[in-house]
């Protein structure tokens, strides 16, 4: 059996490999035997250096050649294939657009920290940056405005950063962009906004008059609490109308914040009658799909969204809901665990509150009950 190279687009110099614009592709057909396992044939993005194509190309036609011609029924991962021998990114923006690809973080908050840092330090090896690049760091956002906690912000993204970047490239040492202090940390933040029972009501008629998609968003995070991601990155099979429950779960588009986060909630009447219409809305698959993306889900678009419609109302954002709904069950006497585990928030206050198995959805019911707005 031969191993044909499908040449009909481009021509290139390299064995097993074609050429869109400047980049080199592997592409190799597969035999009648194996086409169960990889399709009729196999193609994979390369490089766009020759030499680094020639290489990969080299590698993975081997591996599936042997493959093949060994008989085993046991496919061959073609990205761990290429990984394996592929030259590593060690600059410091290499690694974070790796970062940001892999774990799928919010690409525009994170280039904000990033190029904060490439301002004042440079783009260079991740092994070379110091205590001194990361005082430079602190400095540099002090003297733009930034508050403390945007400032913490910052370096949390820069640490995963590296910390991300440290694991990968097998590097021993310290982070040195951890643990930096922020002189009065948290006394120049601005007491945020919460909801009155009366806006709450308003809000909620009119997002179920306007039926559509951005407005029905206030009801559902107002009764239940959730981060406005959790909400948006829904899919139709986590929203359970018959038994009134919200199972809030991590999916390929969207991750939570904590294993906390993962969790299901009772739905008040006023949830499940915004989300019943925002069904509507749905595809096949999403709730939302308007901000899924191939690339994730893009909850920041809405939650700009919503956030127009609150503030030109109430001046208030759409994260104030949150804090509203932690109120509600503070003033409601709900014990703090279960107010924890409804909002998915970490209890560093309660040392048990790891332990066991938690409240029951109908346990909870009977809580988010004595709070709902009819």
């Amino acid at each position: 059996m031969g191993y044909i190279l499908d040449t009909s687009k481009s021509p290139s110099s390299i064995p097993h490999t074609v050429i869109r614009g400047r980049t080199y592709y592997f592409q190799m057909r597969v035999p009648k035997q194996h086409q169960h396992l990889y399709g009729q044939s196999i193609r994979a993005r390369l490089s766009e250096c020759e030499e680094e194509a020639a290489i990969l190309a080299t590698h993975l036609s081997y591996l599936l050649k042997q493959s093949w011609q060994s008989n085993t029924k046991v496919k061959v991962c073609i990205d761990q294939a290429l990984r394996s021998v592929r030259p590593a990114k060690t600059t410091f923006a290499a690694i974070a657009e790796e970062y940001i690809t892999t774990r799928r973080v919010d690409h525009k908050s994170s280039m904000v920290a990033i190029r904060a840092l490439l301002t004042v330090a440079g783009d260079r090896e991740v092994e070379s940056y110091k205590r001194d690049d990361a005082r430079a760091l602190l400095a540099h956002l002090q003297s733009i405005g930034n508050k403390t906690a945007t400032i913490r912000r910052r370096f949390n993204t820069i640490n995963a950063i590296l910390n991300f970047a440290y694991q990968e490239l097998e590097i021993d040492g310290r982070n040195p962009f951890a643990k930096m202090t922020i002189a009065g940390e948290g006394l120049d933040a601005a007491k945020r906004g919460t909801f009155t029972e009366e806006e709450l009501r308003e809000g909620y008629n009119q997002s179920l008059s306007s039926q559509t998609g951005i407005p029905l968003l206030f009801p559902i995070l107002g009764e239940t609490g959730c981060r406005l991601a959790e909400i948006v990155g829904l899919r139709v099979g986590d929203v359970d109308l018959v038994n009134r429950v919200l199972h809030i779960r991590p999916n390929d588009k969207r991750r939570l914040k904590t294993a906390g986060s993962e969790r299901s909630l009772p739905l008040t009447h006023m949830a499940c009658l915004a989300l019943s219409m925002a069904l509507e809305y749905a595809d096949d698959e999403w709730m939302f799909p308007r901000y899924i993306k191939d690339d994730g889900c893009y909850a920041t678009h809405a939650s700009n969204a919503l956030a127009k419609w609150t503030k030109k109302r109430w001046n208030l954002t759409a994260h104030s809901l949150r804090h509203t709904f932690r109120d509600r069950l503070r003033a409601a006497e709900v014990p703090l665990e279960a107010i924890d585990q409804i909002g998915g928030w970490s209890s560093v206050s309660n040392i048990g509150s790891s332990y066991g198995k938690g409240y029951t959805v109908e346990h909870l019911r009977r809580y988010m009950e004595q709070v709902a707005i009819i």
